[in-house]
């Protein structure tokens, strides 16, 4: 059996996956507890697809694979230096390191698959698989964990000791019969930095996310509107967030990805006007292939609108204007918010011609709202509010 893992972990690194572990295809009884019940706490609202049913069947291997004995787990670092993705814009946001480069779905279910394959032939007949790559059910980082190539921080990523957090995970489910391998006797001891640099508060103890705070799932997996209260703390993210594994000491030491499809594109940062403005073949076509289509055209600008809010350029206030007339609901609200938040005359212009003109009460809200920032005594213009609200039910 040693010889098989052997086989196995060779056959993964020769095709590009830096961690590789072995562990059994017992169920995930505790995780699932964990899980189950941080759902009941709310703590993954906002996530519609992830059910409780879904959870049950992540920690079932053998319901996934009939006949399953072992699973393997592998890691994909990421880790790009910034220095090949530097931004020519002066207003641009931050898009998460994970994203830089292609998507790494197709990436890495290209290389599992030849794994399995490589396997069967090696061993001269077919080997019985199931692979994943966190768009499936199972619980990826529990799967990890028992399998020692990394350990829980506090932020709920996985750590490893020489690529730190900055890996894709994957898992096979197989019905080879291997040696597991020991979970790493490793923990985060007394440090608790990505707690504290949390912006939104969203690690609210330590291991413990609250899914709805996060700045990734706001924008990236929320569709709707970003609450007002947490768009000053989102700084100028625009796709997804790495505060809380840039400021681990364990990732401060990780090794560069040898990857070259994480290295293919420049996406560390977007030109923020350039969302605002960008129509949807453009949209579909620059970002080909790469992690950020999921949060759809209509999403990043929204999110553009934000980071513009919190950059506080006021170059950036024509293109807002311009949002704010003939944009979608969602984008006209968020780019009022924008607007308020920069201030000025050409603003303040821009927002009491939106109040003039705009009929969807919730947008109307967002101007009224950013106005009263820009000059708090407006009854004026909330009497206005009243009137064309009433006069659009």
């Amino acid at each position: 059996m040693d010889d098989l893992k052997s086989l196995v972990k060779d056959h993964a690194r020769r095709l590009g996956f830096d961690l590789v572990g072995v562990t059994s295809a017992e169920s995930f009884d505790d995780h699932q507890a964990v899980t189950l019940e941080r759902m009941k706490d709310g703590l993954m609202d906002g996530l519609p697809w992830y059910t409780e049913s879904r959870v049950r069947r992540g920690c079932s291997p053998e319901e996934l694979l009939p006949g399953a004995k072992y699973i393997i787990t592998v890691g994909m670092s990421y880790l790009v230096p910034s220095e090949d993705h530097d931004s020519t814009s002066s207003v641009s946001g931050k898009v998460a390191r994970y994203a830089w480069g292609n998507d790494y779905h197709l990436v890495m279910k290209k290389r599992l698959k030849e794994l399995v394959d490589g396997l069967s032939q090696a061993l001269g007949s077919s080997v019985q698989a199931r692979w994943y790559v966190d768009d499936g059910p199972m619980l990826d980082r529990a799967v990890a964990a028992r399998g020692g190539i990394g350990w829980f921080g506090k932020n709920t990523n996985i750590l490893s000791t020489s690529h730190g957090s900055w890996v894709f995970l994957g898992q096979v489910i197989t019905d080879l019969d291997m040696d597991p391998d020991p979970p790493l006797k490793k923990t985060c001891g007394s440090c608790v930095r990505c707690i504290d640099a949390c912006p939104t508060g969203a690690i609210v103890a330590p291991y413990v996310i609250d899914n709805t705070l996060c700045i990734s799932y706001l924008t990236i997996e929320n569709r709707g509107a970003i609450p007002s209260h947490l768009r000053p703390f989102m700084q100028d993210w625009v796709f997804g967030c790495d505060i809380c594994q840039d400021v681990c000491p364990v990732n401060a030491k990780a090794a560069y990805s040898q990857e070259q499809a994480f290295k293919a594109r420049r996406f560390t940062a977007l030109d923020l006007v350039g969302l605002l403005e960008m129509p949807e073949e453009e949209f579909s076509e620059r970002f080909r292939n790469s992690p950020i289509k999921r949060a759809k055209r209509v999403g990043l600008q929204r999110n553009a609108c934000v980071a513009l809010g919190n950059v506080g350029d006021s170059t950036s206030v024509p293109a807002l204007a311009r949002a704010l007339k003939g944009g979608v609901p969602t984008v006209r609200g968020h780019a009022a918010w924008a607007i308020g938040e920069i201030g000025g005359l050409e603003a303040r212009e821009a927002l009491e011609v939106a109040a003039s003109e705009e009929k969807d009460p919730q947008v109307l809200e967002e101007v009224q709202a950013a106005l009263e920032q820009l000059c708090p005594q407006a009854p004026e213009l909330e009497s206005a509010q009243m009137v064309r609200s009433a006069e659009s039910v």
